[in-house]
């Protein structure tokens, strides 16, 4: 059996067509058992009882974590999504508050900069907003920032940045570089060894919302300082303890932990291959519909299409038309999402491994009858 149809057989079947993977992706019947299974379980015998029964498969979700990024078991603590791993991470920094990122950065990350106080600097890259690494490592050299944030995947551009060659860079300068891997992780190499990396488990990994994970080097996490409790208190609660102290949902946390453990299974290899044959034939599909031009090259490595309308289409009208009227589901890209960098709205499509060329072609014919 393919893994296209394996990924279809584990889910309930989809009402219509579901292209927005990118913003949140679709559960299996495995992580909604385990998620339904683990709130039984505290009813039973209270919250506190059932999460340390559960500590096994939190662990083996940090393992899995750990495999795909290159870092270590005890490197990873759960958090409750992206912006608010970066926060944790950002707001622990306890020095020189000067950061360079890629001019396209998602607007969310840089609310969450200014919020800590960093002085944002962009990053060189070409036309299609891909970092240009030579000329970053030319710069680094005269004078480099105090961290480096990479957003490994754009979620308003399909372009796969060059991540483990930045990496290189980064380490050659003496820069710590923090991988934002909200799209990337599940859909791209980032087995890299960043010194932080974080994500959502909602996209391509399929998980369920409202839960991450920020996995952060020992070297890293010794120029960091602990928030809460206040670094004064004399008690025993190292940064990463701290980063998961507090209220959480260790249901949805085991969830995740059940989808990582199923992307292992299929193979994040296969995965990530497949994934980049739907994006090349999504952009193939797509090329000649009137009205619209596929920003990214058909041989991109990702699953994410955006298109651009060159007449007077508006990609928020035209998303809610087709959810309301033909039930598939995609993404506007408003320019909030990348305000230094985007300079109209944009359509996008993020289809997971289990999207046919058939559902592309239904998909562009669709797209030719919007009014």
């Amino acid at each position: 059996m393919s893994l296209a149809q394996q990924w279809a057989d584990a889910r309930p079947k989809v009402a219509g067509l579901h292209f927005d993977s990118g913003a949140c992706s679709r559960q299996s019947l495995a992580v909604i058992d385990a998620v339904a299974a683990h709130a039984r379980h505290e009813a039973e015998v209270g919250g506190y009882v059932a999460a340390e029964a559960a500590a096994p498969v939190l662990e083996a979700g940090r393992a899995a974590i750990a495999a795909l990024t290159g870092l270590d078991a005890t490197d990873v603590v759960f958090t409750s999504g992206s912006n608010h791993s970066l926060d944790l991470l950002l707001g622990s920094w306890v020095g020189e508050r000067t950061l360079a990122c890629l001019p396209g950065e998602f607007g969310p990350n840089l609310a969450v900069m200014a919020a800590n106080g960093f002085q944002v600097r962009a990053l060189p890259v070409d036309g299609d907003g891909r970092i240009v690494v030579d000329e970053v490592a030319r710069q680094f050299a005269s004078g480099p920032p105090a961290l480096v944030h990479f957003t490994a995947l754009a979620s308003h551009r399909g372009v796969a940045q060059p991540l483990a060659e930045m990496v290189a860079v980064c380490r050659a300068a003496g820069v710590p570089i923090v991988v934002d891997g909200a799209q990337a992780f599940g859909h791209l190499d980032c087995s890299i060894g960043a010194d932080a990396i974080y994500s959502s488990s909602r996209k391509w990994l399929a998980g369920p919302r409202g839960v991450g994970f920020l996995a952060v080097r020992p070297e890293l996490v010794a120029r960091l300082q602990r928030r809460v409790p206040p670094v004064e208190w004399d008690v025993p609660v190292t940064v990463l303890q701290s980063f998961e102290h507090g209220e959480h949902n260790a249901a949805i946390r085991i969830g995740y932990s059940v989808a990582l453990g199923e992307h292992l299974a299929a193979g994040p290899e296969l995965v990530r291959a497949r994934l980049a044959e739907v994006g090349r034939t999504a952009r193939q599909v797509l090329a000649d519909v009137p009205g619209w031009c596929v920003v990214e090259g058909v041989d991109e490595p990702t699953a994410i299409t955006t298109l651009e309308p060159t007449d007077e289409a508006d990609p928020v009208a035209v998303r809610a038309w087709l959810i309301a009227e033909r039930g598939i589901v995609t993404t506007a890209c408003e320019l909030a999402r990348a305000p230094f960098e985007m300079t109209k709205p944009l359509l996008r499509i993020s289809p997971h491994v289990d999207t046919t060329a058939e559902d592309l072609e239904q998909f562009a014919e669709v797209l030719r009858d919007v009014p």
